[in-house]
């Protein structure tokens, strides 16, 4: 619960970035409305959400040493970095190089932004790259950190201009402030005093905002298409929703995120014929150890074609997939999840319709030990282990 919230608030002060009367600059001079920039960044954006991550970073090192003392390639280089980080949140190894390169964006984006008379990029930078620092520390527990990112984050997005109507780019953040600012209070009345300080959202304006960004931008067309993904279902958009994850997942193929979500999805709306190949594919690309695909991808994976294969009567490739997703969950120590349970139940069935009531029963040892007791599972395990509590 209180991983949301953090993560929410980080969020909204990323994304607020607040209109006032700053000098103009000549926009030949921001890289982000660059049209020659944004086609040389064409194939390392795409690399980049696609988790070709080397090929990526090669073109934004390109960019880094024509621009190396702007804060965009090592911002693009920091968002590299924390895409290695999304599949699978708790895994810490890429930490350093985020946080360094998001660090260097910052240092970059202070000297542009004292040199140029407060240059509204700088800001846009200052803010986005704190803000993405503030969700990293709040999803480690580091409450300290994320505060004071946090307020960094507030104290340029103060000083940040609507430029909008120069570049879209900066319609995301705009997007984002106003979805959010009245989506928490409603989620979470409780933080309603922390936004007493801040101008009013309009949640419905924040979706268009986001959704027109998600057609026209280049920098932040995907963050927004991944941020309305996730967004439709709350608004009970699931159509939208659907839709997003499946251009998504076409779109970049090799995002362990994506392939995850859509497969979510598929299973969500019954269609087992297109999940079944999504599925195995991500099983593949685990058994590869391609990058991005880990045991959360895969305890979706093998659930689902456990499910599958049980419909479709082919008992042991069931049996063999909702090991896996024992597996894959004890692994991750994923225990309280009802993929968990709900693999052990059909085993458990398995096991009992063999006659094997000893491996029935420590199925449903596990279901009871994992669930709570008012769990439809936890109350079947109790009433088996029973009426079978002298067999074996």
């Amino acid at each position: 619960m209180k991983k949301i919230l953090f993560l929410s608030f980080f969020i909204f002060i990323f994304s607020h970035i607040q209109a006032q009367q700053l000098p103009e600059m000549d926009s030949v001079d921001m890289l982000l409305t660059n049209m020659a920039i944004q086609i040389e960044c064409t194939a390392g954006v795409n690399d980049l959400y696609n988790f070709k991550f080397s090929r990526a970073e090669s073109q934004f090192g390109w960019l880094r040493r024509k621009y190396p003392n702007h804060p965009l390639p090592y911002f693009l280089m920091g968002l590299s970095n924390w895409w290695k980080i999304v599949p699978n949140i708790d895994i810490e190894k890429y930490d350093a190089k985020f946080l360094a390169y998001m660090d260097t964006s910052i240092t970059k984006a202070e000297g542009l932004y004292d040199k140029n008379n407060k240059n509204p990029e700088a800001a846009f930078f200052l803010a986005a790259a704190y803000g993405f620092k503030g969700r990293l520390f709040a999803e480690r527990k580091q409450w300290t950190k994320a505060t004071f990112a946090g307020k960094n984050a507030i104290k340029y997005m103060e000083k940040a201009i609507d430029k909008s109507d120069l570049s879209i780019e900066f319609l995301f953040g705009d997007g984002l402030y106003n979805y959010f600012a009245e989506w928490i209070p409603q989620n979470y009345k409780f933080l309603k005093p922390v936004l007493w300080f801040f101008r009013k959202g309009d949640r419905k304006k924040g979706l268009e905002q986001l959704e027109k960004v998600a057609s026209d931008a280049f920098y932040t067309k995907t963050e927004a298409q991944y941020f309305l993904m996730r967004i439709y279902p709350d608004e009970k958009m699931i159509p939208k929703a659907f839709e997003m994850s499946k251009y998504l997942y076409r779109t970049f193929p090799d995002n362990a995120y994506f392939h995850r979500y859509y497969a979510r999805m598929l299973y969500t709306n019954g269609d087992m014929r297109e999940l079944e190949p999504i599925a195995l594919d991500m099983i593949s690309k685990i058994d590869s150890s391609r990058v991005g695909y880990e045991e959360i991808s895969g305890r979706y994976a093998s659930f689902f074609l456990g499910h599958i294969y049980r419909i479709q009567g082919h008992k042991d490739k069931a049996k063999q997939y909702y090991q896996r997703t024992i597996q894959f969950s004890e692994k991750i120590k994923s225990l309280d999840a009802g993929y968990y349970h709900y693999a052990m139940a059909e085993l458990a069935h398995y096991a009992d319709s063999e006659g094997n009531i000893s491996l029935a029963k420590q199925y449903y040892e596990k279901i009871k030990e994992h669930t709570e007791k008012d769990n439809i599972l936890h109350k079947e395990a109790k009433e088996y282990l029973k009426k079978n509590k002298k067999r074996s």
